[in-house]
């Protein structure tokens, strides 16, 4: 195996030489005025360049050949040209006014660009095609720096997590279209419930660290800005179908009527996905549609947004004890004792593989959940120095999971004692549903204005409220009770409203020097109220007031490279567990962040590469610390002072006309001042008789490596066709806060394979064939997990479970535009 990838390695990087190269030069204008910034490029040949302040393009040392050339503008119709190189060319375009307003207007207000001083990664619409193949949108995020993704099923379909500068989804800013996507409550963003969002996704922007004013949860490790397609201007039809490992099926439809009468568009998509996922039982079946209409004017543009997802997913969030996953069987029967596993479970945990083990096997022990989004997007362009974008949005969400349970006590769910036979049964087999009930709705707008072309004012800012009803049903028990079908055995309900303001000025006082400043205004109001699965009253409001200012500036050394420096400050609520699971005296307190980012970017002919570095320092972050409140529920903790420090690099090269080389780099330092670790002694009952406590002076902050790198070298041997070998290593991880090395994820480096050919044939106007190969080299390791430990007769025992994830698995697609 290591000589044969020797060898492909060395086919990959043996270039061709001897054919001659020539070059493409020329300016890009409207009627008599340059277009500094206009983009053009080869198409389907990933070279591509920017027009400089004076409008002139080149593209160098480019083979022999036919080529496409497409250049385009915002607010500007695109343009293609055909061309036969043979011989440097000067090539002059000269682009038209859009006759309707750019796209682009609805997420203006929160995205950064190059005068910004923000960190941030573009992905567009053909990246995100290119690794489309039905995985969850984090998998397609995956070779963005800074970036860790995990799945509970293996295989990136189903339940997926992601995790950028060591920060978890809770801690993730996702907006889509501008509109708040991460739940009210929970803070965490659930792909599963948005099946092949991404083939509905025009582009997506990733603000590292603090970002830029938004809305919804505070960013403390990034934001995700996704905005969904624009539709096009000429009518389509796309069949898009994916095949693979684990009987994975996608089937996906898109339909578009292109712009009609220069003003009308309307787009479709529906889509399925099936997959039996790799660990036992770990399916999925998930199915949704995208609908869009818009009106596109001069100077108005008005589009609805309709879509919904639909999943029914096996529960596969237990993971898999360590002896089971090391294949350790002394080690497999002490845990079978520990946890008092039944005859049936215990053989499942004994005959099971090592890296497939699931612990459910109640045949509908599935998560089920059904989401509606509505979004009424309206932006308007006043004259050339005002504009306006708003939203009104409905997000309509209900699902349950269900769980089989054994001896299980009546009076934990407010039924009463069985006699039979004249004997009294306090305990049960039954089947539960736990069940969510959920309404969003709000309002997003922004003001753009821009009195002179160095100067531009955005006002900008968000109402929404939230409501979640919470409640869980007893569907059936081994021993007829007296509850009813349909009774609700907890309820409670919670409201949570969020409104923001934010202003932000970039003023550029000369061609060199990019200035800007961004405040923020944030008030939540949460409220919980009623009682909880533990059938513990719970009543609680609370209020927070946030301010939130940034500052930067960025500064152009030439027309290709600059350097920037920013500061920020932002502030985050408790997520609804902290709140629930907190026991009185330890009430959560709000978390502070204090952001700085220093980075240098360059764009000089075949080089694209931006470097920063970056402090996040936080005041009271909150994280789990083995405490437990009075009913065994774990709890987070502020802690006082903690920080997360690190390099990071991206970089693409363009080698020659057919070998592309991408790069990036996380290197970091991320540690709590000081950590208090609880540990709990337990006796024959299972009641607590001590606690012991340990001191940490600075560890290393859990499910935070020091490094993550990410490699691809991309060939392009003939026009329409690239493959790809992608390398990802992530460093080992820490599993709590300890830096204990019995309780980690181990490092693991993981070998992608990706091709793609576009070509035309029997009269399609595009036939794209893609093979995704994950985990080339079979590589066995595990990329998420939790641990817990405790004490028993003077004996310290820590039980660890991981995430396997998939070895070698391949997805293989067939596309077809029309």
């Amino acid at each position: 195996m290591k000589k044969l990838l020797i060898t492909a390695v060395a086919v990959l990087l043996f270039p061709l030489l001897t054919k001659a190269q020539f070059n493409i030069s020329g300016t890009v204008s409207e009627k008599n005025t340059l277009l500094p910034g206009a983009s053009i490029r080869i198409k389907n040949a990933g070279i591509g360049a920017k027009a400089n302040s004076e409008g002139y393009y080149q593209l160098k040392n480019i083979k022999a050949g036919s080529y496409t050339l497409e250049v385009s503008f915002i607010g500007y119709q695109p343009l293609q040209k055909n061309i036969i190189l043979n011989a440097d060319l000067n090539i002059d375009f000269s682009l038209i006014t859009a006759s309707y307003l750019a796209e682009e207007v609805i997420v203006r207000g929160t995205r950064a660009n190059e005068k910004s001083a923000t960190t941030f990664k573009n992905l567009s619409k053909e990246e995100i095609n290119a690794n489309n193949f039905g995985q969850d949108l984090p998998f397609i995020l995956n070779n963005t720096p800074g970036v860790v993704v995990s799945s509970d099923a293996g295989t990136g379909i189903g339940y997926t997590g992601i995790r950028i500068r060591g920060s978890d989804a809770t801690r993730i800013n996702v907006t889509v279209n501008g509109i708040p996507y991460n739940d009210s409550e929970s803070q965490g963003s659930f792909w599963v419930n948005m099946p092949d969002f991404a083939s509905s996704v025009d582009n997506v922007q990733i603000q590292r660290g603090v970002g830029t004013s938004t809305n919804g949860a505070g960013a403390f490790g990034a934001s995700i800005n996704v905005q969904t397609s624009a539709g096009s201007i000429e009518p389509y039809a796309e069949l898009n179908n994916t095949v693979g490992s684990y009987n994975t099926l996608k089937n996906t439809v898109k339909l578009g009527t292109g712009l009609i009468d220069n003003k009308w568009s309307f787009d479709g998509r529906l889509s399925q996905i099936k997959t039996d996922g790799f660990i036992d039982r770990a399916a999925s079946n998930l199915k949704s549609y995208f609908l869009s209409g818009a009106y596109k004017g001069k100077k108005d543009l008005l589009r609805l947004n309709v879509f919904a997802g639909a999943e029914k997913t096996y529960q596969a969030w237990n993971g898999i004890p360590e002896s089971r996953l090391n294949g350790d069987a002394a080690g497999m029967q002490a845990y079978i004792a520990r946890n008092y596993l039944s005859d049936a479970d215990a053989t499942n945990l004994l005959n099971s593989g090592n890296r497939t083990y699931n612990s459910f096997t109640y045949k509908d022990q599935t998560d089920n959940y059904w989401q509606n989004h509505y979004q009424l997007l309206y932006a308007r362009q006043f004259n050339e120095q005002f504009s306006f974008n708003g939203a009104l949005h409905y997000t309509d969400g209900r699902g349950y999971y269900e769980e089989f349970k054994t001896g299980q006590k009546f009076k934990n769910y407010g039924l009463a004692n069985v006699e039979l036979g004249g004997t009294t049964k306090d305990k049960t087999d039954l089947i539960r549903r736990r069940w969510l009930d959920n309404d969003f709705y709000g309002v997003t707008y922004n003001f753009n204005y821009q009195p002179q072309s160095n100067l531009t004012f955005t006002l900008g800012g968000a109402y929404n409220e939230y409501k979640g009803k919470h409640f869980g049903e007893v569907i059936w028990a081994q021993y007829a009770s007296n509850g009813q079908y349909g009774d609700h055995y907890y309820d409670n309900q919670g409201d949570k409203s969020d409104f923001n303001i934010f202003g932000k000025v970039m003023f550029n006082p000369s061609e060199k020097l990019s200035l800007f400043a961004d405040v923020q205004y944030r008030n939540i109001n949460y409220e919980v109220a009623g009682t909880d699965k533990n059938l513990t009253n719970i009543d609680f409001n609370d209020q927070m007031n946030f301010f939130n200012p940034k500052v930067g500036a960025t500064y152009f050394m030439n027309s290709n490279s600059n350097v920037y420096l920013s500061f920020s400050l932002a502030n985050k609520e408790p997520n609804r567990d902290d709140y629930v699971n907190a026991n009185p005296s330890l009430f959560p307190k709000s978390e502070r962040l204090y952001n700085t980012e220093l980075g240098y970017r360059i764009k000089a002919g075949k080089l694209n590469a931006g470097v920063n570095a970056y402090g996040m320092f936080y005041k009271d972050q909150l994280v789990v610390t083995g405490k437990i409140n009075d009913v065994g529920e774990p709890i987070r903790q502020n802690v006082s002072k903690s920080y997360r420090i690190g390099i990071e690099l991206d970089a693409s090269y363009i080698l020659s006309s057919k070998f592309v080389l991408n790069a990036n780099a996380a290197i970091s330092r991320n540690k709590i001042s000081n950590y208090v670790d609880y540990l709990y002694e337990y006796d024959e009952n299972g009641d607590i008789i001590n606690t012991v406590t340990t001191n940490y002076e600075s560890p290393d902050i859990s499910y935070s490596p020091a490094a993550v790198l990410f490699g691809e070298l991309a060939y392009k041997p003939l026009q329409g066709f690239a493959i790809a070998l992608q390398n990802k290593y992530v460093s080992k991880q820490y599993l709590d806060n300890t830096q204990n090395e019995s309780r980690k994820l181990k490092a693991y480096f993981v070998s992608n394979l990706r091709a793609g050919y576009d070509f035309s044939a029997f009269g399609i106007k595009n036939i794209n064939l893609g093979l995704l190969v994950n985990n080339v080299f079979n590589k066995k390791y595990e990329s998420n997990g939790y641990t817990y430990g405790s004490i028993y007769q003077g004996v310290t025992t820590t039980e660890n479970f991981y995430f396997a994830q998939a070895g070698t698995n391949f997805l293989l697609s067939l596309n077809l535009k029309f």
